[in-house]
């Protein structure tokens, strides 16, 4: 005969169906809520201190319960008697068993009263909550990184909540495009920043100021970025203003910039719809670094373009009539252009460049002068083969400042000889300087930094590399000196040093 706790119970198979079936979560998530509310309320009855577990059948309904008791070894201390027992005394029960399995005892069925039958009908509605909550967070999780659609549901301190069908999204109002207001009811286009997992549900930010969602409007409007033929390279945005996209083809026979621009400019003209009027330059990407640079720097007109590899700068020479258009309102087309290459540019005019390098090759005249102790003419020889330290002339083939005109190798070997006895002297001095001042062998490391900028550095306090990381870009150029290091350098210089605080 059947016992009554593995009696077949079709309505509960029923209810959970239908639960799953209206919540549109996973039909065992509820079962095994269910199961939950049986354990908590046969706890209640049993005491809280017991391990009971309930199981119901997938198929008929039918329910058991269960008292689970841990077996482990004699003489230990038991941390929950009602739940663990000594191998002895399990034995007794069952000759067989092992430590670490358990001894089970079948339980036969509760009577559900109303505060017992209260409780599990709380548990159960909890846990289907938190199943139709963590289904969400999975659906809109995989949803990062797209756009959607959604209606004004209400304005809060210029944050904006949108209904997005089964849930609510937040639009702050920094990731708002400026001047752009919504009302309840408006629909909006959003990008999905990010999903986070919280107690009220799954927490949705959208943006419309961040670059990802210009790239996603381009490929939702250019088919020919949609099926991969133009790739985006690079996007950079002064949001409800002014953005620049660079684009790029491996096929010959397709121009990346026409087909963004689409016929009569139909396809951008969309983009610059939904962004609320935002120009967009679209730049040709170049594998000719200079082309792209020129192409960025668009509508201006340049001259010249020196990269600087090492120190991850650009400079741009311009005719000076052109300055200001390079340049932009409020600096803005350099400053998108440099978020576009990922680099620093610095934007001269002609008579501006010719003075910087006058005034570096003086500097640079005077220390081969003092360092090497020769004349201004021959100085003048080193700089024009484009020696800029002692150090290269210390290190250099000496064959190589045997060929310059004027010079023989009688003169190169003593040039090549006072610049290693500079040096030398120089990296002793150094040493002996730093170790006085307590300077950090690890400050030593940090890019950008020269000897004299450290004993400078050492000279105002700063001597480890958390001193430097705790400095702002004007308290290190304060201290160096405004001809020593740009904002960028300073900036790049501190960055450096705080990278182990990242690692």
């Amino acid at each position: 005969m059947e016992t009554i706790e593995n009696m077949p119970r079709p309505e509960i198979v029923l209810v959970a169906d239908t639960v799953a079936r209206e919540k549109n979560i996973d039909r065992d998530d509820v079962l095994v809520a269910m199961e939950i509310a049986i354990q908590k309320a046969a706890r209640s009855k049993y005491g809280f201190e017991h391990d009971i577990r309930a199981h119901i059948d997938r198929k008929t309904g039918a329910i058991s319960m269960a008292r689970y008791r841990e077996v482990v070894e004699n003489g230990v201390e038991l941390e929950n008697e009602s739940a663990q027992l000594w191998l002895d005394d399990a034995l007794a029960y069952d000759p067989n068993i092992k430590v670490g399995e358990f001894l089970i005892d079948q339980l036969p069925p509760i009577d559900f009263g109303r505060i017992a039958a209260q409780t599990a009908k709380q548990v159960i509605v909890q846990k289907v909550r938190e199943a139709e909550r963590n289904k969400q967070f999975e659906e809109y999780k995989e949803k990062i990184g797209t756009i959607i659609n959604g209606t004004v549901k209400r304005v809060e301190f210029g944050n904006v909540v949108l209904d997005i069908g089964k849930t609510e999204a937040i639009l702050r109002r920094d990731e708002i495009i400026p001047r752009e207001k919504f009302k309840n009811g408006d629909r909006v286009r959003a990008y999905v920043l990010d999903v986070r997992r919280e107690n009220k549900g799954p927490q949705i930010f959208l943006s419309r100021t961040c670059p990802e969602f210009l790239s996603k409007l381009f490929t939702s409007e250019v088919p020919e970025i949609y099926d991969g033929i133009v790739k985006i390279v690079s996007v950079a945005r002064d949001p409800g203003s002014k953005a620049k996209i660079s684009v790029r083809t491996d096929d010959v026979t397709i121009d990346p910039v026409g087909a963004c621009v689409g016929l009569r400019g139909i396809r951008v003209q969309a983009v610059v719809t939904e962004l609320q009027g935002e120009k967009i330059d679209i730049v040709p990407y170049s594998e000719d670094r200079a082309q792209y640079i020129v192409s960025a720097l668009a509508p201006s007109e340049v001259s010249k373009v020196v990269i600087d590899e090492e120190n991850n700068r650009i400079e741009v020479v311009v005719p000076q009539e052109q300055f200001s258009i390079a340049i932009g309102r409020r600096g803005q087309n350099v400053k998108l252009a440099s978020q576009l290459l990922g680099c620093d540019i610095d934007v001269l005019t002609e008579e501006q460049e010719q003075e910087r390098r006058s005034n570096e090759n003086k500097v640079r005249s005077q220390r081969f002068m003092e360092a090497l102790d020769v004349d201004e003419m021959i100085a003048h020889l080193l700089i024009a083969e484009g020696f800029s330290k002692v150090d290269e002339i210390a290190m250099v083939d000496l064959s190589e400042l045997a060929e310059i005109e004027g010079f023989d190798e009688e003169v190169a070997s003593e040039l090549q000889s006072r610049a290693k006895e500079y040096v030398t002297k120089r990296d002793q001095e150094f040493e002996k300087q730093s170790k006085s001042l307590g300077l950090d062998e690890k400050l030593q490391t940090v890019d950008g930094l020269d000897r004299d900028m450290l004993l400078t550095l050492a000279n105002n306090g700063i001597k480890t590399i958390d001193d430097l990381a705790d400095l702002a870009a004007d308290e290190l150029i304060e201290i160096l000196g405004e001809d020593t290091v740009s904002i960028q350098e300073a900036n790049r210089i501190i960055m450096g040093a705080r990278e182990h605080w990242f690692e």
